[in-house]
């Protein structure tokens, strides 16, 4: 374990040159340096998060609900047929054709009855609107609330207004309590993601958003255990700059406030792609590969470091394309389609054709949203299944 930890913690890696972690030990009093061993305290706070969400949601966002009408039953429940059960949880969600030939035989049942039952019973499984709710009015609160406390932090910094400070001096530059508490409570919140997202609500991209979650912990703690910490403040303040908006939109949408969810993806989506493809690239990564480069010159953890924030902007390109392809068709196509990582399915799907394969989405072929109206961008038909 020795002979590992040695291995792991090789000062040639994570340090620049000439710089040893003797030498970060050996501090000035009254002045501390980041040290790995602190982010110890990161996982009793991580579950702490995760139990305050439950009691948030269970105490404050479920009597919201309620007050807005905001039902919790689910979608209906359809008719108990052991055949089709079986076929369903053994064997297949979406039974082809010749499938549905057979058991509408074997049940003397038409196809597209056989085809109802089956949309049906896949939806059964979904979560209701006010589960919905509850998890968007706790990531709101969260985001809005860190976005605020990072804002805050950071106004008071050199590094905010001249990225430059982020390397003078570096790695000697001391740890103040508000950056460890606004970098502690990022990172717990992230590893309390990582524990509930396998009993949060399923979606679609929920490999990306794995992804996307372990890079931000490993971002988080990389830049802590070797003291790039202030460039770290920025990276994390301005990704929770839409955040928070996005939950609203939402929150909006669970409440059919049309208007409101409208007026806050709109917003958001100007704010997510203006700082994801603009302000990331050409003042983080502008910093962080060219400013520290100068400054500090490069060694094998900055290499790390950098390819890490790369691996976020291309999840960034990826997001910003499936938010500007439904402002798209809203704009010049004229036609709103549904999220494509929803997990609700159209009634339309009564119309499936025979063959028994899975339909093209209904709202892209009619290009009409399923509540009835098209031709505006509408963010209740993307942003709140997200």
């Amino acid at each position: 374990m020795a002979a590992l930890s040695a291995w792991f913690w090789n000062e040639r890696f994570w340090l620049p040159h000439n710089v040893t972690w003797a030498d970060l030990a050996e501090s000035e009093p009254g002045v501390e340096y980041p040290r790995a061993s602190h982010l110890l305290s990161v996982f009793p706070l991580a579950l702490g998060i995760f139990a305050v969400r439950m009691l948030f949601e269970r105490f404050i966002a479920k009597p919201l609900a309620f007050a807005l009408r905001i039902q919790a039953t689910g979608p209906r429940r359809v008719q108990p047929n052991p055949i089709l059960e079986k076929v369903f949880t053994s064997i297949t969600k979406y039974p082809d054709g010749q499938r549905l030939e057979g058991l509408s035989k074997q049940l003397d049942w038409e196809v597209r009855k056989i085809q109802r039952w089956f949309r049906q019973r896949r939806n059964q499984d979904k979560p209701s609107t006010l589960m919905k709710f509850c998890e968007s009015m706790w990531r709101f609160t969260f985001y809005l609330y860190i976005f605020l406390y990072g804002l805050q932090f950071l106004w008071q910094t050199p590094w905010l207004w001249d990225t430059r400070h982020c390397w003078y001096g570096y790695p000697f530059q001391s740890l103040t309590p508000g950056l460890y508490c606004y970098y502690v409570t990022q990172l717990a919140f992230y590893w309390s993601l990582m524990f509930s997202q396998f009993i949060d609500i399923k979606r679609k991209d929920f490999l990306m958003m794995f992804i996307h979650h372990f890079a931000a912990i490993g971002l988080i703690t990389f830049s802590y255990a070797n003291n790039m910490m202030r460039v770290g403040t920025l990276i994390m303040c301005l990704h929770d700059t839409p955040d928070f908006l996005l939950e609203a939109a939402k929150l909006a949408n669970y409440a059919k406030f049309q208007r409101a969810c409208d007026g806050c993806f709109v917003v958001f989506s100007a704010l997510f792609v203006s700082t994801r493809l603009f302000i990331y690239p050409f003042w983080i990564l502008k910093s962080t590969l060219f400013e520290s480069w100068e400054i500090i010159g490069p060694y094998p953890s900055w290499w790390f470091f950098n390819g890490l924030l790369v691996v976020l902007q291309i999840l960034h390109i990826i997001w910003s394309y499936f938010i500007l392809r439904i402002a798209y068709k809203a704009l010049v196509l004229g036609k709103v389609s549904k999220d494509d990582r929803s997990d609700i399915e159209s009634s339309s799907e009564e119309e499936d054709s025979s063959n028994g394969q899975r339909p093209l989405n209904p709202a892209l072929v009619s290009g009409k949203r399923e509540n009835g109206t098209n031709g505006h961008l509408a963010p209740g038909s993307w942003a709140p299944e997200q």
